[in-house]
């Protein structure tokens, strides 16, 4: 039998634990005093004797000012070793900080590490925002600044950024669930080839998302079971369950239209129908918003009688569009017309669709994630990132902070408020 060919001696480029070989030019040295002595508590001044006995280096962005613009790469070299107190001669070593363990998640977070923590805020806008791949991602830095990443480094950088932010979902909830209306929209995600539920819960100033299953199990564990505030939803079968529901109009308008467009006459005839009548509500809803605040419903109680009567004459209907159309109607009749009670509410879950879009384009760039850990990572990352750009306020400075606070082990701040001052 021929002989496989020798390895090469050492750990092989690409496996756990391999050296990184790109020498970057060193831009300074902290030097990281234990803060008192360990024997006797004295506090040190930093006179005392210290010897170096281990070190990293932390590759990291620097944001420029305004009169110097721009990213500049740094390469910080951190020493650590062991002070001797002058008072009771014992050593105490310092070393760098860790933040517990935890079992849901494989990434650890420590500030032994390559990556800083505004390097890693640039590392999920640029996978976030800009929806570049981690080659691309990988390309970039390379390309324009000539630092070496690997991808698995990025993968872990944003997994690790992920971690840091969990905290803060149970906060995002409560502001979420603390307004008086909740748009709620849910569009497909693919795990691996598993199909997920990727829902979306916009309120006055938090945004949550949240990945799973389409069933009613995920509203009862965001909403409970006797949310007393508004939702507003499109017309899936789960939403039913809540009392003060409103309807997008938008959906019906769309599918009145597509009617109206039929070549089946009744279908025709329905949809023309249906967008004339949409049509007179609308006008008299949106001069009710002008004025003082009026129940239109009796002022369209014969007109709402005859529609009803309309739809159940075609609810039985042998075309299936027009049939669906007209039960439609009637399976939510009060959740598409109880904004006649109180026409200062919105129309449409438009802004629920629209702010979901950009994560729609990001599952259609990269194919959706490949494990529970990049599901989860997603629907943190794109809820502080929403809430906070919703409250005009940068969410990169926020996840760079709130990285070296959990590297350190210290809790995580909470989500700044809102910033009225923003333009």
């Amino acid at each position: 039998a021929e002989k496989k060919p020798k390895k090469k001696p050492g750990k092989q480029a690409g496996s756990k634990g391999h050296g990184r070989v790109q020498k970057l030019p060193l831009t300074g040295e902290k030097i990281h005093h234990p803060s008192e002595c360990a024997a006797c508590g004295k506090v040190f001044d930093g006179e005392e004797p210290f010897i170096a006995t281990t070190g990293h280096f932390i590759v990291d962005v620097e944001v420029g000012a305004e009169e110097k613009p721009g990213l500049h790469i740094t390469n910080m070299k951190h020493i650590y070793g062991e002070t001797t107190c002058l008072v009771c001669y014992h050593q105490t070593t310092s070393s760098p900080e860790k933040c517990a363990s935890d079992e849901e998640w494989g990434v650890d977070m420590s500030q032994w590490h390559l990556v800083g923590p505004t390097l890693v805020s640039l590392l999920c806008f640029m996978a976030m925002r800009m929806k570049l791949s981690l080659r691309r991602i990988q390309e970039y830095f390379l390309t324009w600044y000539g630092l070496q990443l690997c991808v698995g480094t990025i993968n872990q950088c944003i997994h690790e950024a992920g971690r840091a932010l969990s905290p803060v979902e149970e906060e995002i909830i409560e502001d979420v669930l603390a307004s008086e209306l909740i748009h709620i929209d849910e569009t497909t995600w693919k795990q691996k080839g598993k199909l997920l539920w990727l829902w979306v819960f916009v309120g006055t100033n938090a945004v949550l998302y949240t990945m799973g299953s389409r069933g009613k199990e995920v509203l009862e564990k965001i909403l409970g079971t006797c949310f007393a505030g508004w939702i507003m939803t499109d017309g899936y079968c789960v939403y039913r369950d809540y009392l003060n529901r409103l309807r997008c109009w938008a959906h019906l308008t769309r599918k009145a239209r597509g009617l109206a467009e039929s070549l089946n006459q009744d279908s025709r005839a329905f949809g023309k129908e249906v967008l004339a009548f949409l049509d007179l509500l609308m006008a008299a809803i949106y001069a009710a918003r002008e004025g003082p605040s009026e129940n239109l419903r009796p002022r369209f109680k014969e007109k709402l009688e005859e529609f009803r009567t309309l739809c159940e004459k075609y609810c039985n209907a042998k075309n299936d569009k027009l049939r669906a159309l007209a039960r439609e109607f009637l399976n939510d009749w009060e959740a598409i017309f109880r904004i006649l009670e109180h026409p200062h509410l919105p129309l449409t879950n438009n802004l629920a669709e629209q702010i979901l879009r950009h994560w729609v384009l990001l599952r259609k760039a990269n194919h959706g994630t490949k494990s529970t850990q990049g599901t989860r990572t997603i629907g943190i990352l794109a809820s502080v990132i929403d809430t906070l750009r919703m409250r005009n306020v940068s969410p990169w400075e926020y996840i760079a902070q709130t990285v070296e606070q959990r590297r350190k082990g210290f809790p995580i701040s909470p989500l700044p408020q809102a910033n009225l001052l923003a333009v």
